[in-house]
């Protein structure tokens, strides 16, 4: 004898399509979509299976309409599915955390005799002055192949890379970037 089901309600669940399940490509029986709470398995009817093998892309936002079914001697909830429908793509924008702003100081001879100590110095007051010590990483390097003109001092902001510049122009700098 076959199980019998008492018909709940109808209901409609959107989320993300994350694929189909099965090893067979185009025999797909199940869908897996991503929900808020994680993740289900939906049985696709025989009649949808064609058409959404090759109209379903993963990542996209679909809407699946449904019975809920209830086996009451197993308490067993069944979704019987009579329409699945791409809604759109649902871009979720993480932004990336930005690396931390860095200064590279040479800390070679030619440079410490050319004002490098005093540069490092001056760097590290302007900063501590401004509240942005703790916003930026400053590195001791070695030689930074610049000698001439020394005393070397790189800042590097995401991609952008400044040489050459003065503490109160780092400082300056540093605040346009992280406001």
């Amino acid at each position: 004898m076959g199980e019998k089901y008492l018909t709940l309600s109808e209901l409609n669940i959107e989320g993300q399509f994350l694929g189909f399940v099965g090893n067979k490509t185009g025999k797909y029986k199940h869908l897996r979509l991503g929900i808020a709470n994680g993740k289900i398995k939906v049985k696709i009817p025989k009649d949808l299976r064609c058409s959404l093998g090759s109209s379903l892309v993963p990542g996209e936002q679909i809407s699946i309409d449904a019975i809920s079914k209830l086996n009451p001697r197993t308490n067993k909830l069944k979704l019987q599915p009579y329409q699945i429908q791409a809604i759109g793509f649902c871009l979720i924008k993480q932004r990336l955390p930005q690396p931390k702003p860095k200064i590279m100081v040479c800390q070679k001879s030619g440079c410490m005799k050319r004002g490098g100590k005093g540069l490092l110095s001056d760097l590290e007051k302007t900063l501590g002055d401004r509240g942005l010590s703790d916003k930026v990483t400053i590195e001791h390097t070695d030689c930074q192949k610049r000698c001439s003109s020394a005393p070397n001092c790189v800042l590097k902001l995401g991609k952008k890379q400044y040489n050459k510049v003065h503490p109160e122009a780092i400082a300056s700098l540093l605040e346009n970037h992280l406001s």
